[in-house]
């Protein structure tokens, strides 16, 4: 015989399968099993009647401590004779308490499935018990109302009460079961019977409950219960539940599990509902000593549970009858009740919660269990029997029993709550807490429900016409009976007159458009552009992704990217998927990209867009493909609306409908995504509070928020359009504001609530939609002509409707407004859509205005009619053309019933107006929720216009009676269907109401109707008049849309009558008649004026008459629309707390987040969206059910992915063109792409040679245009060009060789004329892979050439001193090196010691295809980022010594962005130098190291002149090199062929190395790159000439020449003329040129002249860099020598007024090279014996400068050369010691005639060495 072993699980699959049962077969392992009859095949269980479950499954299986299957407690099914105290209080009839899902418990990743039965076993005990231990009090629950309202009666805690309110409503347990039969007897409507859970969590199981919600209700709030020691777990005596419990209090109680053991529940536990929740709050207050403990303080008692229940009894004394318990209420009562009476042990670990606390003492007398109840009692003796004591001395089973009693006979009609308290002096208390009332009990049961349970709820209640009782009480109200026999009645009495009417005043604006008469002209089409703040957030994105490139870790490589793509993903809303191709389409983003071609295509730009739906997987492996096959393209991934679906792939395992479901994890947080280094994320949303948790993917320094528009009252980007968002709607309500936009329904609320009371059985949004639908039929009809049926509407939804009918009369061209009615659940969006449609059209109003569906599944459907209006208003003439967006409605007057669970996206167009929002789901709501049903209504208006005034004059147009609106508390009718006897005490600063007083008033009769218990009463026609209460208003005021509202007190049992003055029929009504006539007048019914049937008889199309030309689009254009919420989120989004934050800001962020723990410190109000963010990071845990549940790791940084953003800001949908995010990351792909290009090109200096007319023209040429090397003793034969060609010395002095005849007018047309005042010419090139870098770049190839070699660590370096001595300084030279390790092998030490020895030099026959011979010096300054020193791609990867040489200020700068350079730091004095001693340290260290070389190297038998005696000295800005290659395949030799290209350094350095007889150059350089080079240039491929920028420098040959260490400019020139001079030679390689990179930092810029004596910035001109001696002239701080240069080279010509343009006869300069001004031709001559000098026969000269002159300078040596009469001489000297003794040895005298006059300095005080300058005339 097959032994086979069930176990039953309560019924996951209830909705689906309605038997409730779900089996597994424990013997064979068969799963899935939902009917017990195909379970009884399986077992071969054969009978002659059906297999009855009740019958054969009595017993739960559990396992023992060994693991064994035994029998566990009795399952109590529903109707079963059976009923033990062993049956667990929960399973009867499914009660049954199990894990959610979505709880977070540790115990939750068991294995293997667990049976149900556990419950009551001894093995679960432990499990399920530590589970529990580690559930915050939300943790597992969330859902729910808010009260937002504060009590006087909360004096009575004082502090304690006034926590801040989050919104979890106290949870339940699910308590629904299987029925006796298959489809009979099983209660849908019961919120628990749709959500029951499983215990096993096998990810695989079929039986998975879907959890898909946008709300908070989404969220399981199953019970938390362990076995039988498990305090949920009933104990003793069973409980019965009396039957029939539902209908006679009209509500289930919700019972929530208190302190102690919880006694069984049995019989007709449909009709109640258990809930854990708080319990668990209890136990959390229990951790608050342990949270401080972990802070190191002393063991601190937690709260008494006398203390906690006592408190709890207090909090719900002081609620208001129409506030509901919120759990984190109590956790912060219970906190704070702690804190204060532990102040002083905990005083020192306040920064947990920064918050002060009143002194009180810190012993304070506890609670004792004896004292309990009559304490609580005596709380509640003042509450009007709002909460009722029940004290028991056994058990609670007694205490229910009693309370089930009462409930029965009625007794508590007006209790909310019932205590019950089982108190006994020997044991702990038990206690439990019962929610009687009918408000708190539906609200409380309703949030339970998820939001797919909910839509299910719905739609059974739909499908089973549980609804049809509901249309027949609404048919009962009609003064005529059926509302639609009046409508087909009034139809076919008006169809002829209506229709024509009608059809002619909507047809006449499109006529009169034809024949061109005036048209409204308000309807533009604004073109795109991009606003300043989308701009400023594009630039803070890219500014983040740079960061993100720049850091350490590589993950970004910009440098490696050549272009952009990108990926745009929505949800699945059509419309908004519709609306993001369209803004894509005109932006014009895919052209600038370069991604398509000119002839765009949907169909191209289709595919950058993808909607997450089923399809989603095939487009996006597409673009994986892509980024996998496309390295070199930053792939940009945007997740636009990123809070949609955050659900976890693991926990999606739904049924097929919601494929989609998860689908965001599976894709955006794929392997491949995550590891692709060309993809960055970019999640973009409003409400970015789910993706701000402790697992977040997203760093918060990669966050990037909306900027502020203001900033201290500084309008920061000048944006003409002003956000209006929820703040702004808040503030509206505030004191002082004339209207608000927000408000609430009162008559509509009270309408809601009656009816809930006689239909319990109906969930409260299928009751509110059908009063809406029924609000808005009725006012339809009363603005068509059937005044009776104002009574049946609200004011509100009048006023919507006549607006919304009239709007487009009001218009030339037809425009009218729209209205948005949200209803989140679909089944009834489609009966409001289906029942307002019929009414309109039985209205004949099929013309007027249009009735859509929103349906995120589906596109816009209207009417040809309206599509024709579209198409003229937008000039579209495609004939197929149909709106796709809702932008695409702007002006078309309708109602749009927008449904979905959660907006997606979709924008609205700016002729929205009213924003009908009474039917969103106000029973459970999160943070995120709420802010993005706003979000619907927030608008961009333009900040011209005063928003108040706007407002105050639409109303007055529209509604003026909510001018002096209150709520009148006092006057409504004391009925049960009535608000409540007890108003909540909301605080009244506000100057008037936000509801409506005529409201509440015109719907007395229908209130009074609605409420009564009894039939209804039936409203005649004729009896309106009569009616209690009654308010009969003329439809002509409300059309013409000009009256104001009074508030009137109505006394009990008075008859007030409203009447209005009712204008003629045929009478234009100006606009100050009209306000004169909508006086109110309020009288008895005997003086009214007008009865009910003088109103009714007003012609029907009077409610049409035009009283303004002025667009109503126009005007709902320039404010935001009026937003109508239900009461309960009204009160949430206008209260705030003790610290003014807005008490929605503290609601639960998102429904699948939950807190980390109620021990937490309140937001504030002055938090920012960072403080925000840190906040949530902090104190937010994602549920299983959340995509970062698992994205977890001990090393917190580990779990931020690095290319992965977030940009949140406002919500922000009422607008045409798109201001907010979008055209914000569309502009940043625009500037990422430009950035992108910049970074892979490069500004180089392109400036043609100058002084080329004054190069001599020779035929000859030396060599060949193909040789490879200069032959040396050709070479020889070479004249030097003395002529400075290089373009950066265009204002330098022209340098003469020999009698030169050049006119002023060639030398100054050789110079652009603004070049003195404008930027150097450059041009744009593309960098190569040869190209050099700055600190910016990242590749893999680098990471070990820039440090991030794994076998040393990063920044390990060492500083080693080197010294030599140099006797024209006087004093040894102490330099120091800083060498990374990875470098140390460059560098000889000595052993013992590790002393720095020498850096190794290589011979000069070394060849190696892989090593570069020649050290490389960089001297910088001022350009760590910006300077190009990573040479790896230049080198190709050769091996190659490269030292950077920086001053010491800036070595820790340097060494901090270049950690594995070598660099040597010059030595302090230097600090303030120039360029020129760089060079000469350069120099001299070189040549000091080629001795030390020579000698080391000569031990091992090397001769010294075979050590490599070449550096190479480079500019920091040298980017690339190029080199001409020539086609010499002519038939004559002068034919030739030539092309230049990049090529990398370490050939052409290589090249160079290879030079036959390399070592008899002094000096070889490169020509610098132009491309303007022509043919004639590089014709002859050496040149003896000046070299600059990159040169050779053999510093064994150059041993006597020295660089001049005090010069900051054309100390290159200098060296040349002196290199030359003696008599060595000078080599540039024409064939090779190099490319200087434009930097705007750094180098000779850092040099800034300031006055010394003030650091306030001041302009100084040259002028005033030279003063008299001992003048009281301002001395500057700056280098003497820099003033000195600065000076001669823009005023020289005041000390050489004769050489001024006089090139003829230029400026002799012994043994110094000075930039004397581009006028002002010199001379160098050098007064070393046996140097080469010009010939100076013939040649006059203007002037004489001698500069610092040395010994070699004498008499005879000057008389050698001839002057013109009155040249001038200057003499410069370091003192005027030296200045005198300079005059004197040179008899100087003998012709020049000097005066005191003639004497200066430069502008320096004495301590920092001035220059002296003397001047003559020569005789």
């Amino acid at each position: 015989m097959l032994l086979t072993v069930t176990t039953y699980l309560t019924g996951l699959y209830v909705l689906f399968v309605l038997s409730g049962f779900s089996g597994n077969c424990v013997g064979c392992g068969k799963k899935g099993f939902c009917y017990f009859t195909e379970f009884s095949n399986h077992i071969n269980l054969k009978l002659t009647t059906q297999p009855k479950k009740q019958k054969h499954l009595k017993y739960y299986l559990v396992r023992n401590a060994q693991g064994a299957l035994t029998k566990g407690s009795v399952i109590c099914w529903k109707g079963a004779e059976f009923r033990g105290r062993q049956s667990s209080s929960s399973t009867c009839s499914s009660t049954l308490f199990q894990l959610p899902e979505s709880s977070g418990l540790s115990g939750s990743t068991s294995s293997e499935p667990l049976p149900a039965a556990n419950l009551s076993a001894p093995a679960g005990t432990q499990q399920t018990a530590a589970a529990i231990d580690h559930i915050p009090s939300t943790a597992a629950f969330s859902s729910a109302v808010y009260n937002g309202k504060e009590s006087p009666k909360q004096q009575l805690v004082k502090n304690n009460l006034s926590a801040q309110t989050r919104p979890s409503v106290l949870g339940t347990l699910t308590n629904s079961g299987p029925p006796k039969k298959r489809h009979k007897g099983w209660s849908p409507e019961s919120p628990s019977s749709t959500e029951t859970w499983n215990l096993q969590l096998n990810l695989q199981a079929p039986n998975r409950i879907k959890n898909d919600g946008g709300s908070l209700s989404s969220l399981p709030h199953s019970a938390l219960v362990g076995p039988a020691s498990s305090p949920m777990v009933g104990s003793g005596e069973p409980v019965s539940v009396p039957d029939n419990l539902l209908k006679i209090c009209k509500a289930k109680p919700v019972i929530f599990k208190g302190h102690g053991n919880f006694p069984y529940l049995c019989g007709n536990i449909n009709d109640v509902i258990v809930s854990p929740l708080l319990y668990t709050c209890y136990r959390n207050s229990q951790s608050l000593s342990r949270a401080y403990e972990q802070y190191g303080a002393s063991t601190i008692q937690p709260i008494s549970e006398e203390m906690q229940l006592l408190l709890t009894v207090y909090y719900l004394v002081q609620l208001a009858s129409d506030q509901v318990p919120l759990i984190e209420d109590l956790e912060q009562i219970f906190m704070r009740s702690w804190r204060e009476s532990h102040l002083s042990e905990i005083r020192q670990y306040q920064q947990a919660i920064p918050q002060t606390f009143p002194q009180v003492p810190s012993q304070i007398a506890p609670v004792t269990s004896a004292q309990l109840p009559w304490l609580a009692g005596l709380a509640a003796s003042s509450c009007n029997d709002s909460v009722h004591i029940i004290e028991c001395s056994y058990s609670l089973a007694e205490g229910l029993s009693e309370m089930f009693k009462l409930l029965i006979e009625g007794k508590l009609i007006k209790t909310n709550y019932v205590v019950i308290i089982c108190a006994s002096r020997n044991r702990a208390i038990d206690s439990c807490i019962v929610i009687t009332g009918k408000y708190q009990a539906r609200v409380l049961s309703e949030s339970m429900l998820t939001p797919s349970d909910y839509q299910k709820e719905v739609n059974y209640q739909l499908v089973t016409g549980k609804v049809e009782t509901l249309g027949s009480f609404f048919s009962t109200l009609c003064p005529e009976g059926d509302i639609d026999l009046l409508l087909e009645k009034f139809y076919q009495e008006n169809q002829g007159h209506i229709s024509s009417s009608l059809s002619a005043s909507v047809n006449k604006p499109t006529s009169l458009n034809g024949t061109g008469t005036a048209a409204c002209t308000s309807y533009e089409i604004e073109r795109h552009q991009i606003r300043p703040f989308q701009l400023a957030v594009a630039q803070k994105l890219l500014s983040h992704i740079c960061s993100i490139a720049d850091s350490s870790t590589q993950n970004l490589d910009l440098g490696s990217f050549e272009k952009i793509d990108f990926l745009i993903c929505v949800p699945p809303s059509e419309v908004t998927y519709q609306q993001t191709l369209f803004h894509l389409w005109h932006s014009g983003i895919l052209l600038e990209l370069g991604l398509e071609k000119e002839h765009l295509t949907k169909q191209r730009v289709e595919q950058y867009v993808m909607k997450l739906d089923a399809e989603a997987q095939i487009k996006f492996k597409v673009f994986l493909q892509n980024s996998m096959q496309n390295p070199h393209t930053l792939f940009v991934l945007i997740h636009d609306h990123a809070h949609w679906d955050l659900m976890s792939a693991m926990h999606s395992l739904y049924p097929q409908t919601e494929l989609s479901t998860g689908l965001v994890d599976r894709l955006l947080n794929c392997r491949e995504v995550k590891e692709a280094p060309n993809i960055v994320t970019l999640h973009v949303t409003s409400f970015p509070y789910a993706l701000q948790t402790q697992h977040t993917h997203i760093s918060p320094y990669n966050e990037i928020h909306w900027p502020s528009s203001y900033s201290n009252g500084v309008d920061l980007y000048h944006e003409n359009k002003k956000y209006f968002g929820l703040s702004e709607f808040i503030e509206s309500t505030l004191s002082g504001h004339s209207i608000p936009l927000l408000r609430y329904d009162s008559s509509f609320e009270a309408m809601v609530m009656a009816l809930g009371k006689r239909f319990p059985r109906l969930h409260s949004a299928v009751i509110r939609t059908f009063v809406l639908i029924q609000h808005y039929s009725a006012a339809m009809m009363a603005v068509c002509g059937l005044s009776q049926m104002k009574n049946y509407t609200s004011v509100e939804t009048l006023e919507i409707t006549q607006n919304l009918i009239n709007s487009s009369r009001q218009c030339p061209s037809g425009h009218g407004l729209m209205v948005v009615l949200r209803i989140p659940c679909t089944p009834l969006a489609a009966v409001a859509y289906e029942r307002l449609y019929n009414v309109r059209e039985r209205l004949a109003l099929e013309d007027n205005f249009e009735i859509i569906l929103g349906n995120p599944n589906s596109g816009i459907t209207i009417g040809k009619h309206f599509v024709e209006q579209l198409k003229a208003w937008q000039k579209i003439e495609d004939v197929d053309w149909r709106p796709q967006t809702y932008l695409e409605l702007e002006g078309l007057p309708c109602i749009l019933i927008f449904t979905g669970m959660d907006p997606q996206g979709e924008s609205l167009p700016r002729s929205l107006r009213y924003c009908d929002l009474r039917l969103i789901n106000s029973s459970s709501l999160v943070r995120t929720t709420l802010e993005q049903e706003l979000g619907l209504a927030a608008y961009f208006v333009s900040s011209e216009i005063h928003t108040e005034k706007a407002v105050v004059n639409d109303v007055l147009e529209s509604d003026p009676e909510k001018l002096s609106s209150t709520d009148n508390e006092d006057e409504e009718v004391a009925t049960e269907g009535s608000t409540s006897e007890k108003r909540s005490p909301m605080k009244r600063e506000r100057s008037r109401s936000h509801d409506s007083a005529s409201s509440s008033l015109s719907s007395k009769a229908s209130i009074t109707a609605f409420c009564s218990e009894s039939s209804p009463p039936l409203i005649a026609a004729g009896d309106t008049a009569k009616s209690s209460h009654q308010v009969i208003s003329n439809s002509a005021e409300e059309t013409t849309n000009n009256y104001e509202r009074q508030k009137q007190k109505v006394d009990k049992g008075a008859q007030t009558t409203i009447s209005k003055h009712l204008p003629p029929v045929t009478e234009q009504l100006d606009t100050k008649q009209n306000i004169k006539s909508a006086q109110i007048s309020i009288t008895s019914s005997s003086s009214s004026p007008f009865s009910s049937s003088s109103s009714s008889s007003a012609p029907t199309h009077n409610s049409f008459i035009l009283q303004t030309s002025q667009c109503s689009m126009t005007k709902a254009s320039k404010q935001p629309p009026i937003v109508f919420l239900p009461k309960l989120v009204y009160d949430i989004i206008t209260s705030t707390d003790s610290s003014g934050l807005p008490k929605s800001s503290s609601l639960l962020p998102y429904h699948s987040v939950m807190w980390a723990s109620s021990f937490r410190p309140l937001m504030s109000k002055m938090m920012t969206c960072t403080e925000q963010s840190l906040y949530y990071r902090q104190w937010t845990v994602p549920k299983p059910i959340h995509m970062d549940y698992n994205n977890r790791n001990e090393g917190r940084m580990d779990t931020f992915h690095p290319r992965r953003l977030l940009l949140s800001g406002p919500p922000q949908v009422c607008n045409k063109n798109k201001i907010g995010k979008t055209g914000a990351y569309l502009q940043f792909l625009s500037i990422l792409s430009r950035m992108l290009i910049r970074l892979t090109e490069v500004d180089v200096y392109d400036e043609e040679e100058i002084n080329i007319n004054i190069k001599e023209e020779s035929d000859q040429y030396y060599h060949q245009p193909g040789d490879m090397w200069p032959d040396l003793e050709t070479f020889k034969k070479m004249p030097f060009d003395y002529t400075i060609h290089d373009p950066k010395y265009e204002d330098a002095s022209l340098i003469c060789s020999k009698l030169q005849t050049i006119n002023s007018e060639e030398r100054s047309m050789s110079r652009r004329q603004e070049d003195m005042y404008t930027r150097r010419q450059t041009t744009r090139m593309r960098l190569s892979k040869y190209a050099a870098y700055n600190t910016y770049h990242h590749c893999e190839q680098c990471h070990q050439y820039m440090g991030f070699n794994p076998r040393y660590q990063l920044y390990e370096s060492t500083l080693h001193a080197f010294a030599f001595s140099y006797s024209m300084l006087g004093e040894e030279i102490q330099l120091h090196f800083i060498i990374p390790k990875s470098k140390e092998h460059h560098f000889v030490f000595s052993q013992p010691g590790r002393q720095l020895e020498s850096m190794r030099l290589p011979l000069v026959t070394d060849k190696s295809e892989d090593y570069i011979k020649s050290p490389t010096f960089t001297p910088t300054t001022g350009r760590h980022e910006h300077g190009l020193f990573n040479l790896y791609h230049a080198m190709d990867g050769a091996s190659h010594l490269h030292v950077l040489v920086v001053k010491e200020y800036e070595m820790a700068i340097y060494k901090k962005y270049w950690p594995n350079h070598i660099m040597l730091v010059l030595p302090s004095i230097f600090n303030s130098a120039g360029v020129g001693a760089a060079h000469f340290l350069i120099k001299e260290l070189s040549y000091h190291n080629l001795e030390l070389e020579r000698n080391r190297q000569e031990e091992l038998g090397i001769k010294p002149q075979d050590i490599w005696p070449f550096i190479v000295i480079s500019d920091d800005s040298c980017v690339m090199w190029n080199s001409v290659e020539f086609d010499c395949s002519g038939d004559r030799k002068s034919d030739y062929m030539w092309t230049e290209r990049n090529v990398s350094l370490k050939q052409i350095l290589q090249h160079i190395e290879a030079t036959p007889n390399v070592t008899h150059y002094a000096l070889i350089g490169m020509r610098k790159w132009s491309s303007k080079t022509n043919s004639a240039e590089i014709k002859e491929p050496f040149s003896c000439c000046h070299v600059h920028d990159f040169i050779m420098l053999n510093v064994d040959l150059t041993q006597n020449v020295q660089y001049n260490q005090n010069r900051f400019t054309c100390d290159d020139v200098d060296f040349n003329l002196r290199v030359h001079s003696a008599g060595l030679l000078i080599c540039r390689f024409s064939h090779f040129s190099v490319m200087k990179k434009q930097i705007a930092v750094g180098g000779q810029r850092s040099f800034h002249i300031k006055s010394k004596v003030s650091d306030t910035p001041v302009s100084i001109s040259p002028a005033q860099y030279i003063c008299a001696p001992d003048s009281k002239h301002t001395f500057l701080a700056a280098p003497a020598q820099l003033l000195l240069e600065k000076y001669l080279q823009y005023h020289s010509h005041r000390f050489f007024p004769l050489s001024l343009k006089n090139y003829s006869h230029p400026v002799l300069s012994v043994d110094c090279y000075l930039n004397l001004g581009p006028q002002i031709a010199v001379c160098y001559v050098s007064s070393r014996p046996h140097s080469l000098n010009i010939s100076s026969s013939g040649l006059t000269f203007s002037g004489l400068l001698l500069y610092l002159c040395d010994s070699f300078v004498v008499a005879s040596f000057l008389k050698k050369f001839h002057f013109l009469k009155g040249a001038t001489l200057c003499v410069i000297c370091q003192d005027r010691n030296s200045l005198r003794q300079t005059v004197v040895r040179l008899e100087l005298e003998d012709e020049w005639q000097f005066r005191l006059r003639d004497e200066f300095q430069t502008a320096n005080a004495k301590e920092d060495r001035p220059l002296f300058f003397l001047t003559g005339r020569h005789i």
